[in-house]
């Protein structure tokens, strides 16, 4: 790859390490794991992961502000569900390097 490239690339690159570092949190990966098979309310997610609402909830923001979940609404509730599913592909590829 020339230094040419590397400049041209280098949005992409700030855009890959944030998607990297959103990821890079325990709690954030064992959310999205909990939410990977069904939509789940905060008080489902506290449950399955044994955090805090507080803890649950600014995770779930975070994970929202940046396209991975999506929410909706039924009365009071809320209910998250994956969006990018994508973000289980990168966490896989992660994974088989300590594999290895």
């Amino acid at each position: 790859m020339s230094s040419s490239s590397l400049n041209d690339d280098s949005s992409m690159f700030e855009d890959v390490a944030a998607r990297l570092k959103l990821m890079a949190e325990p709690m954030r990966l064992r959310l999205l794991f909990a939410l990977r098979s069904k939509e789940q309310s905060v008080n489902g997610l506290v449950e399955a992961t044994g955090a805090c609402q507080a803890n649950v909830s600014k995770h779930l923001s975070l994970l929202r502000k940046n396209g991975i979940i999506t929410f909706r609404k039924e009365g009071r509730y809320v209910y998250y569900s994956v969006t990018d599913a994508g973000i289980f592909d990168i966490y896989e590829c992660a994974k088989k390097t300590l594999q290895r």
